[in-house]
């Protein structure tokens, strides 16, 4: 077992390197936050499908690809040696709407859409366009 010091970096490449190679899927080790970014974009229809597998110690996440769609620019923000924080005032669009920007806020993990709406900042994780 390998330890990671950045779970959702490892995430998003673990997702780029499987689109890159041409797959339909990808497995990355359960974890809530990897859960929830995944199903955050099943949500925004970025991705088809994500499901948990596997018992307790070894469950794992089984993501789907949309066919539809093209690979994914996944650009991590907010790292393990320099976080990134953004008010409700500083969140603009991603690529004029067409991207979107993950954020954890107090609200939970949220877009960047979503989290204006509310009115709350937090940690910018990722960006995918």
């Amino acid at each position: 077992m390998t330890l990671v010091n950045d779970p959702i970096g490892d995430l998003l490449t673990r997702i780029r390197n499987s689109q890159s190679a041409d797959r339909a899927q990808c497995r990355a080790p359960w974890s809530k936050i990897r859960q929830q970014i995944c199903e955050l974009l099943v949500r925004g229809k970025w991705l088809q499908s994500v499901e948990v597998e596997g018992e307790d110690p070894k469950k794992q996440l089984l993501i789907t690809f949309a066919p539809d769609r093209m690979s994914l620019t996944l650009t991590r923000i907010s790292k393990p040696g320099r976080r990134i924080y953004k008010s409700v005032d500083e969140l603009k669009p991603v690529l004029s709407g067409f991207g979107i920007a993950i954020l954890t806020t107090s609200e939970g993990i949220l877009t960047d859409t979503e989290a204006r709406k509310k009115k709350v900042g937090g940690e910018l994780l990722c960006t995918i366009s």
